[in-house]
């Protein structure tokens, strides 16, 4: 009875330490990709910079120079750059 009840205790600490922050993090990247629009300055998991130009249904067309258009899976965009975390020293 004793090594059932620590299972359990163990499953229980691997879920409220791994599983379920794992999950939170992944729905709030859902969250972010679902609200993406043209113009929003971006990071994919690259770590390439660049401006949302067109939006596909799986797919964004980001340009990242004059010129220069990259298509991406919407899921390989890391984050979103707000315009306070672009030009920091301008808020000051």
């Amino acid at each position: 009875m004793l090594s059932v009840l620590y299972i359990v205790g163990l499953f229980a600490i691997l879920y409220f330490l791994m599983i379920r922050p794992q999950q939170q993090r992944q729905k709030k990247h859902q969250e972010m990709v679902r609200n993406i629009k043209t113009d929003d300055r971006v990071i994919t998991i690259g770590g390439i910079y660049g401006t949302i130009v067109k939006i596909k249904d799986n797919s964004v067309v980001i340009k990242v120079a004059d010129n220069v258009r990259i298509e991406f899976l919407k899921t390989a965009i890391s984050q979103v750059i707000s315009k306070e975390e672009e030009d920091p020293e301008k808020g000051s």
